[in-house]
């Protein structure tokens, strides 16, 4: 069905809203030369037939497609529910690059680059939110870590006020210290929080879903980018674990293959079966003392001497350094991160503040006092008729904001009122997206249209003719000679798609017949000098 829809959007088209000049007319309806133009130019290269790549082939080819939209519309095809859905998924999917701010997007883009070929490292105390704990309860925590930031300006070791109070499950193997990270290491509110505080200092109080921060910045330096190592592992800890490397070691310093070692030796069985080769990582993925012996080594193929981490003893050998690519190399990816992540919110709730000051918004105080006064569970029904948001020319009844507010029992109403008005906000701009966006429009009816013609083609060809098999009989019958010496049933496959073209002609013949076509000729002469025809 997708391939099939391809192929018919290359006669698609939206309708343009103003006056122009018209092409030609199928019942009064206006197709316009603007429509015609965009569609013939966007297609040119992609017709291989010579005679539809001139203007009166082409023509004949989109009147012909016109007609059959048209005919799916007079069978209400566009009424059906399956249709309906799909045209309502795809129209999703379709808006969801205009739900966010370019503009912001290409901020966040530049600001991950430069996070991305630098590198910070610090430490960090975290006050968590405890379970169930509401928005207003949090100031007490606030000020708890304001007081933790106190006692550390005033000269008490951050690493020994880390490991009092904070609740970093990993404060007591590391005292708070997270080493180096860049970019998509932390989330967004940390990670800002590092890259906006100078080398040294400490940060100001700063929250995340996790809680209550604050942080020292140790160092900040360029990105050495990604390597690529392989590692040798012994899980036991002790002296014993440290003897069985140590005498791997001896082996590779005697020229033993590092990757025949690790095969033979290593106790990390996933990683070993290909020499013990991981996947590149760049700062902040691996534990801190993996990271640093990794970064350490000078020269590609070399290797560490035994070290030990939490999870047991290793030796490393570095295979490659990647460097951090360049900006045009790494937009994309990027770019696609940021839309998928938090940052995206950021780009949303630019948008939304654009849109606030490009529209007229008012809220009638006087219909917000009935959900002031009353108790939202007793809101009287019959008296909820009065207008109580206006956006541009849009009306919302108190109605609405009862029925939004319903559902949302635990919230005040000042709150509820602000998150209603950006969800009608929203509701507005997706609303006249098919006005203001015209590729949007352009590309919404294209797959309206070619979806029509899918259900339409489906029902009027393809499956008739699957169920006509004496007309396919028939028709085998009247062209034997085409197809001689083969019989029906060796080439039932050539002979339908046969038989639907002709199915197909002969009803676009019908559909002619019954409506009625009118092109301009003096419009049609003008575009074809256009064209040098």
């Amino acid at each position: 069905m997708r391939f099939y829809l391809f192929l018919i959007s290359l006669f698609t088209i939206s309708t343009i809203l103003g006056q122009e000049e018209v092409l030609f007319t199928i019942n009064e309806t206006p197709i316009t030369i603007a429509e015609f133009k965009r569609v013939y130019e966007k297609n040119l290269d992609l017709v291989q037939d010579s005679k539809a790549k001139d203007i009166d082939g082409y023509l004949e080819l989109y009147i012909n497609f016109k007609l059959k939209v048209q005919e799916a519309y007079k069978l209400k095809l566009d009424e059906a529910e399956t249709y309906k859905r799909e045209l309502e998924s795809y129209k999703k999917q379709l808006m969801l690059p205009y739900l966010q701010d370019p503009q912001k997007i290409a901020e966040l883009v530049k600001e991950a680059y430069y996070r991305t070929k630098n590198e910070v490292k610090a430490s960090h105390i975290v006050l968590s939110f405890p379970k169930g704990m509401k928005e207003k309860d949090t100031l007490s925590l606030y000020r708890k870590i304001e007081e933790v930031r106190n006692r550390v300006l005033k000269g008490e070791a951050f690493e020994k006020i880390a490991l009092e109070v904070s609740d970093d499950p990993s404060v007591k193997r590391n005292l708070g210290n997270l080493g180096y990270f860049s970019a998509f290491k932390m989330v967004y509110p940390f990670e800002t929080a590092a890259f906006n505080t100078e080398k040294g200092a400490l940060s100001k109080p700063f929250k995340t879903r996790f809680g209550y921060h604050i942080l020292k910045v140790h160092d900040k330096k360029p990105s050495e980018g990604e390597v690529e190592v392989a590692h040798i592992f012994v899980e036991d800890k002790s002296i014993v674990g440290k003897s069985k490397l140590d005498s791997v070691y001896q082996e590779l310093k005697r020229g033993e293959a590092f990757d025949v070692l690790a095969k033979k030796y290593s106790q990390d069985r996933k990683s070993a079966v290909r020499g013990g080769r991981l996947a590149k990582f760049g700062r902040g993925t691996m534990v801190e003392k993996f990271e640093r012996v990794a970064y350490e080594i000078p020269k590609e193929g070399g290797y560490s001497e035994p070290f030990k981490t939490k999870y047991g003893w290793h030796i490393i050998q570095l295979i490659k350094k990647y460097p951090i690519a360049s900006f045009e190399e790494l937009k994309g990816d990027l770019e696609e991160k940021i839309k998928k992540g938090n940052r995206g919110k950021l780009s949303d709730k630019s948008l939304l503040n654009k849109l606030k000051k490009s529209y007229k918004i008012t809220v009638n105080k006087e219909a917000l006092a009935l959900f002031e006064k009353s108790d939202r569970r007793t809101f009287p029904k019959d008296s909820m008729q009065e207008i109580l948001l206006s956006i541009n020319e849009k009306r919302i009844s108190q109605e609405d904001f009862s029925s939004y507010i319903k559902i949302r029992k635990y919230k005040g109403i000042s709150v509820l009122l602000k998150e209603f008005v950006n969800q009608e906000i929203l509701k507005y701009f997706k609303e006249n997206l098919v006005h203001t966006a015209p590729e949007y429009r352009n590309t919404l009816n294209e797959y309206k249209e070619g979806l029509l013609l899918f259900d339409l083609m489906k029902s009027k060809i393809w499956d008739a003719s699957a169920k006509d098999t004496l007309g396919l009989k028939k028709y085998f019958l009247a062209h034997k000679p085409k197809y001689a010496p083969k019989k029906l049933r060796q080439i039932r496959g050539i002979v339908m798609s046969d038989y639907q073209k002709y199915l197909e002609e002969e009803w676009v013949k019908g559909l002619k017949q019954k409506n009625v076509i009118n092109v301009r000729r003096k419009q049609l002469k003008k575009l074809k000098k256009e064209y040098n025809q």
